[in-house]
């Protein structure tokens, strides 16, 4: 068994201003209130996160995480690796390393955002991290094994990732045939849907939807959502059976 905690379902496109009176910045429905997407899953051993973005210490908070083994990176926006500075908490509190697993052109953003986590000489205090390289292959975090997918996010190469038969996947606007076949079976999926419009490197509404339908999931669950997308009460009533809008502090079971 394990479990799924979404730590946070919105994003930076579409993100109001300050002082936006709009019908969802101005709601009183809790799950119309959302932190930067990102997602924690953890079992009896091995706990984990996909991606750290701005909110990564208030998501670590509010959710009163105590452990935390490794990161796993989609991409290098700073909306998914911005908050990379706050594991040093985790590194205090465990006495380890973090286990980060990126790409290398992940990497590459991280050693230029975070130049003086790699540096040669160290400021004491700052994060301490151990770079894993992911490719195209499966790989493993603690004892999950994690498979990779890759989805375009307009012209970039964004990963997914399989767990079991749970599928993530945010900043996805195509995703090739033979990739497909690696979400296919998956008993949950999780998809990014920015909002109603047609947007040039997301999927929006409809389309998370067709693409959900064309999977066959026994459950969906819709991510990365803008205000835009209207107030979360009015859209859940217009889904289909069987998809639902997540929201922050969601918690699944996965067999």
């Amino acid at each position: 068994m394990m479990n799924v905690r979404f730590l946070g379902t919105g994003t930076s496109q579409g993100v109001p201003v300050i002082a936006c009176e709009c019908e969802v910045c101005a709601s009183s429905d809790p799950r119309d209130s959302r932190l930067r997407s990102s997602v924690f899953i953890n079992n009896e051993d091995t706990h984990f996160v996909i991606d750290t973005g701005p909110d990564f210490r208030a998501q670590m908070l509010n959710n009163k995480i105590q452990q935390l083994d490794a990161i796993v990176y989609t991409h290098e926006h700073k909306d998914h690796i911005a908050g990379m500075d706050d594991i040093r908490a985790f590194n205090y509190k465990q006495r380890k390393d973090m286990e980060v697993f990126a790409t290398p052109q992940v990497q590459e953003a991280l050693q230029r955002e975070f130049h003086y986590v790699f540096a040669e000489y160290k400021y004491p205090g700052i994060p301490e991290v151990n770079l894993n390289t992911i490719t195209k292959d499966p790989f493993a975090v603690g004892s999950f094994e994690v498979t990779p997918i890759e989805v375009m996010h307009y012209k970039m190469p964004v990963n997914a990732y399989r767990v079991k038969d749970f599928t993530y996947i945010t900043d996805a606007k195509t995703i090739a045939p033979e990739e497909l076949e690696k979400i296919r079976g998956s008993q949950t999926i999780v998809v990014n849907a920015l909002r109603k419009e047609e947007h040039i490197s997301h999927f929006n509404l409809q389309q998370a939807i067709e693409f959900l339908q064309a999977m066959k999931p026994e459950q969906a669950y819709l991510t990365h959502i803008s205000h835009l997308m209207g107030k979360h009460e009015i859209v859940s009533n217009d889904l289909p059976e069987g998809i639902q809008i997540a929201h922050d502090g969601l918690s699944i079971e996965i067999d």
